[in-house]
């Protein structure tokens, strides 16, 4: 005579088996982001690290918002976003955007990266963490919003400069 395991058994074994199968997929995806964010971050971050001003406001529909929280500006349009990338370009050399985690939830992406350059004039060079808001148009082609979130303290306190430091004006 065999024996035949009791419903129970076989439901808490099934259930093992699914969870076991949902945590590898769950697994594999956070590594895929991790190691390859969606195509429009590695955009942005290619825009970010080059000198086209222009190369970033294109990535943006055309009513676009860029809002940089750490200085409390906030531009609207390819035009004045381009502006705000050549006007980074102007005071920090090396502007640089390294992507260390990528999430895209619908349509919005979250970005975990680190932020670093040399202010022209500064001792020192800074790096610091950033987390950026992106949300994206219905086709996920363009950006409809850019929010960047990152301490200005930290930049002016690692770059050697005093608290109160204002750039130069153009």
């Amino acid at each position: 005579m065999t024996s035949r395991p009791s419903r129970a058994v076989t439901v808490l074994v099934a259930a093992a088996a699914l969870s076991g199968t949902a945590a590898t997929a769950t697994s594999a995806y956070a590594a895929t982001t991790e190691r390859r964010p969606p195509g429009i971050v590695a955009d942005w971050v290619r825009a970010w690290n080059g000198t086209d001003p222009q190369a970033l406001g294109a990535l943006f529909t055309m009513d676009g918002s860029y809002a940089d929280l750490g200085v409390g500006v906030t531009f609207h349009g390819r035009r004045e976003i381009s502006g705000w990338k050549a006007r980074a370009d102007s005071l920090i050399d090396k502007v640089h955007v390294a992507v260390r985690t990528a999430h895209r939830a619908g349509d919005r992406i979250t970005v975990k990266a680190v932020y670093s350059g040399h202010l022209k004039g500064a001792p020192k060079p800074f790096a610091v963490p950033m987390t950026t808001l992106l949300d994206l148009d219905r086709s996920r082609c363009r950006i409809t919003s850019d929010e960047d979130h990152y301490s200005i303290a930290t930049v002016l306190a690692q770059s050697g400069l005093p608290a109160d430091w204002t750039p130069p004006t153009p």
